[in-house]
């Protein structure tokens, strides 16, 4: 599937994620968002819908076979499939380690970057995005002429 957006930020802040991806899709653009995606398998499950992510993200950051696991395998092979499907790529602050490594992906490949958010602290490779707007709606109203 094509995306217009593909929508990457801190696991931990599913819930603003999960509000900008709703945002973006009323305004009648396409989105993949990661934190929407069900896992369950080989010592993983991350359940969208649940409200346990910390102890879900501990469980992944501990995996010890984490480069052989299936599942494992498979939730990057989705990201990165659905990463290179987009048109552009925002980045939702605050980010982790993940997010700035897809941003480094998406702007490799020629996406236009965007961020949403305030960054917790200024780095030289966020020139790489275009433009960083403070809300989804700020960025709704100047990207996509949308007003909220």
């Amino acid at each position: 599937m094509k995306y217009d957006y593909f929508i990457s930020g801190r696991t931990r802040n599913k819930n603003e994620l999960k509000k900008i991806s709703a945002k973006i899709r009323a305004a009648g653009k396409t989105a993949h968002c990661f934190v929407e995606n069900k896992y369950e398998g080989d010592g993983i499950k991350y359940d969208p819908s649940g409200s346990n992510e910390e102890n879900e993200m501990q469980t992944l950051e501990n995996l010890k076979n984490w480069q052989t696991n299936p599942t494992f395998r498979e939730i990057y092979k989705n990201d990165l499939d659905a990463l290179k499907s987009s048109i552009e790529f925002i980045l939702v602050f605050p980010a982790g380690f993940s997010a700035h490594m897809e941003l480094g992906v998406a702007y490799g490949l020629g996406k236009k970057c965007y961020g949403i958010g305030n960054p917790e602290k200024i780095e030289t490779l966020y020139l790489m995005m275009e433009e960083i707007y403070p809300t989804v709606d700020d960025f709704l109203k100047e990207r996509i002429g949308v007003r909220a």
